[in-house]
């Protein structure tokens, strides 16, 4: 097994020669530091080749290596210049290794599909990939994409919704005993396209589920009739598990997750929230609330989101950002009641359907879904698609 070694000047070079002696290297490349470093040059301080430039040397050198072999360490490596190397080593097809730490890249399965096949992913959850999943969705009407979308709350086996689902529908899920809010039926619902649902369990710090069913949705996804391309919706900070052509990965507010430069680097575009912390080249994005249908005039309207911006134009008597917190929602549903609320204008997620949609019944409002927009991404899609 050919392996890339990383090390640095805070070790004595007699100790690092001989634990480079013991590996079948590909190549070495110095991270920095000179604490122990004698003058001189590099190849003759190791006995061997060494590169400088840790990213620029990974690339350089992994079309010749099956793993990255880390021997470096603090102050020149902490832990996050490790993960970001790591991240970078994944992202080239490496597996990485360091003291108590092996990490393997990610497998992704082919999926039996000529046309375009676009993945939306996220540094997180409440990112808004679903938003921006049904957005590109919508822009690609005319060539009939189909959704595939992963959740932890999926089908047990991959299952299509069509594009003209409904509350009934939805409800009917409930009933079943299945998750009336999941993605895949959002989607349906809010874009208005056909859509795959399928599930995943567990997730690693490469966006790895531990089980998903996605390889058998896109089968699936790719089979329906006139399907002219292929969006793949990944879950919370998990990465659908196929081969695609294109990716989207939306940066979320807060602290990114260990590991999260793998999804930036998987992506060709960068989506950022306007209070995100974004690397260069990211597009700066905002996302709008408006309901998916109009609303009487003089409705007494109850709000309820996990946290979505209000929408513009509509003043709620009660407005819930709860739909994720279910002891809190009881209690706004109650407000609700109270206030007469004749309008439940929700999200369609997490409680959605099972508590809210379900309670508005019983009390005689009506449910309206609230659409989640992404303003300022469209040519970006559009050209990303093209490509």
């Amino acid at each position: 097994m050919a392996v890339i070694a990383l090390i640095d000047g805070e070790h004595h070079p007699a100790a690092v020669r001989d634990v480079l002696d013991t590996l079948d290297l590909a190549g070495v490349i110095f991270c920095g530091g000179e604490e122990k470093l004698p003058a001189g040059e590099l190849d003759e301080i190791y006995g061997r080749p060494v590169r400088t430039g840790p990213e620029e040397a990974l690339r350089a050198l992994a079309a010749a290596a099956d793993a990255v072999v880390d021997i470096a360490d603090e102050p020149v490596l902490p832990p996050s210049a490790k993960l970001r190397l790591a991240a970078l080593a994944l992202h080239l097809g490496l597996r990485y290794e360091g003291p108590g730490l092996r990490l393997e890249p990610p497998a992704y399965a082919p999926v039996p599909f000529d046309g375009p096949k676009l993945a939306v992913i996220g540094t997180g959850k409440r990112t808004g990939k679903t938003a921006v999943a049904g957005h590109w969705a919508s822009l690609l009407r005319e060539r009939d994409p189909v959704i595939v979308c992963m959740g932890r709350g999926g089908p047990a086996e991959p299952t299509v919704a069509r594009a003209d689902t409904d509350l009934e529908q939805l409800l009917a899920v409930v009933e079943q005993g299945g998750h009336g809010a999941s993605d895949y039926l959002e989607d349906a619902v809010l874009a208005g396209v056909r859509t795959v649902g399928c599930r995943r369990v567990g997730g690693g710090l490469t966006g790895a589920p531990w089980h998903s069913n996605v390889p058998a949705g896109a089968a699936l996804a790719a089979a329906l009739p006139g399907t002219g391309a292929l969006i793949f919706e990944g879950s919370g900070s998990c990465i659908p598990p196929v081969e695609v052509d294109r990716t989207v990965c939306v940066i979320g507010p807060g602290e990114p997750e260990p590991l999260a430069d793998y999804a930036l680097l998987r992506a060709q575009l960068l989506l950022a929230h306007e209070d995100a912390a974004a690397p260069p080249g990211a597009l700066r994005f905002s996302l709008r609330a408006e309901p998916a249908d109009p609303l009487p005039d003089g409705a007494r309207v109850a709000l309820f989101t996990t946290g979505a911006p209000g929408c513009e134009g509509i003043e709620p008597l009660v407005t819930s950002a709860n739909l994720a917190r279910r002891t809190a929602l009881a209690a706004d549903l109650e407000r609700a009641a109270e206030a007469g609320c004749d309008v439940y204008l929700t999200e369609l997620k997490a409680a959605a359907i099972d508590t809210v949609a379900r309670q508005a019944g019983e009390r005689g409002a009506r449910v309206v879904f609230l659409r989640i927009r992404p303003v300022g991404v469209d040519d970006a899609l559009l050209e990303l698609a093209d490509a």
